[in-house]
């Protein structure tokens, strides 16, 4: 498999778990927490990063592309599947 397959292929898994995660902190399920969507937001970026810096020491550096490499094959479908998860099920909980 291609290095762009297995790096989209991690980011979009992480997104949909980080998606659940956003889903409980910013609903209010934790009740230590309460409704806060900026938290939720603030660990969602930390986990990519932390996802991004994981996958450049699996994969390596050069073979990941650098910036431009993990931003169309990492960033651009960690945000799109985790805030999408992220949007679905804030709909089904209100519903």
């Amino acid at each position: 498999m291609e290095i762009e397959v297995k790096l989209t292929s991690v980011h979009v898994i992480v997104a949909i778990i980080t998606g659940y995660i956003s889903f409980y902190i910013s609903s209010g399920l934790i009740s230590g927490v309460g409704k806060n969507e900026y938290l939720a937001i603030l660990i969602g970026l930390v986990i990519l990063y932390i996802t991004g810096q994981a996958s450049e020491r699996a994969f390596g550096k050069e073979k990941v592309g650098g910036l431009k490499g993990w931003f169309l094959s990492g960033i651009i479908p960690f945000f799109f599947v985790w805030v999408l998860t992220w949007t679905l099920l804030m709909n089904y909980y209100l519903i």
